[in-house]
């Protein structure tokens, strides 16, 4: 048997000459490769973005990149003590590549967010995006998970995975996620009653493989809301307090989905 040193070795008659030219090089290798991407406002309440997507002349092969949008900040809502804020969490990640036909079509939607700010003590999921069409079966990457706020200080609270996802989830070759966002450290103040908690912060997380991140904290201040935008697929902030009384302010919405389209 031929040893894998033979395979590496070629003799001068071999190599043809003018065989290659500059000509050779000036079309590529594909000519039908493109990204194409969709998404709805990156404002606060966006509805996201839904269309139809047709498959361009020469096309063999797609990739899709989905995330969802994510889930809602928190209102500051306990009227009778402070309360402390778990963040929201970031959209899930969800890809996979399929064999196309030029001339199918497919129906983008990129996830929108809860219509309107949140003032409860839980809040609302972002939603999810989504491609239906051809070689395509229920693949989808869900939104994230709410944020939340807990008057019970004497609890043990830490970051947590609402929702599992295994590798091949929704029908995808690959998805992923990220943590909810961890729960906010205080200066409580014992002597001074149960309405002072200064010195507060926690983060809300962003959506897997995109790397944005929110940070919100507060020293003293009788209500801070949440920011009324946030980037891309990331959780929205809660609203904050360091007293209590009736200090309902609203927590932001989380951030859109994304869908991105890689044809080839």
């Amino acid at each position: 048997m031929a040893s894998y040193d033979s395979y590496k070795k070629i003799s001068a008659a071999s190599i043809v000459d003018g065989a290659i030219t500059s000509a050779s090089f000036t079309v590529p290798l594909n000519s039908t490769y493109g990204v194409k991407w969709v998404y709805g406002s990156p404002g606060a309440c966006t509805q996201g973005c839904c269309c139809l997507w047709t498959v361009p002349t020469g096309v063999k092969k797609l990739q899709f990149q989905l995330w969802g949008a994510g889930g809602n900040g928190v209102g500051s809502c306990s009227c009778n003590r402070c309360q402390h804020n778990r963040g929201s969490q970031g959209g899930f990640y969800a890809t996979k590549i399929i064999d196309v036909t030029e001339g199918w079509n497919y129906t983008v939607c990129a996830g929108g967010v809860y219509p309107c700010y949140s003032r409860e003590c839980t809040a609302c999921e972002g939603c999810a995006s989504y491609v239906n069409g051809c070689n395509l079966t229920n693949f989808c990457a869900v939104g994230g998970d709410h944020g939340f706020a807990n008057s019970d200080w004497s609890t043990k609270c830490s970051s947590i995975n609402e929702c599992c996802v295994a590798v091949n989830a929704n029908n995808a070759d690959w998805s992923q996620m990220t943590h909810t966002g961890p729960w906010d450290g205080a200066e409580f103040v014992y002597d001074r009653g149960s309405c002072h908690c200064y010195n507060r912060a926690t983060q809300s997380t962003g959506a897997a493989l995109i790397g944005t991140e929110t940070q919100e904290s507060i020293r003293e201040c009788w209500i801070r809301c949440g920011c009324w935008t946030v980037p891309y697929g990331n959780g929205g902030q809660n609203a904050y307090s360091t007293y209590c009384g009736g200090n309902c302010g609203q927590g932001g919405t989380g951030g859109g989905g994304l869908v991105k389209i890689t044809y080839f």
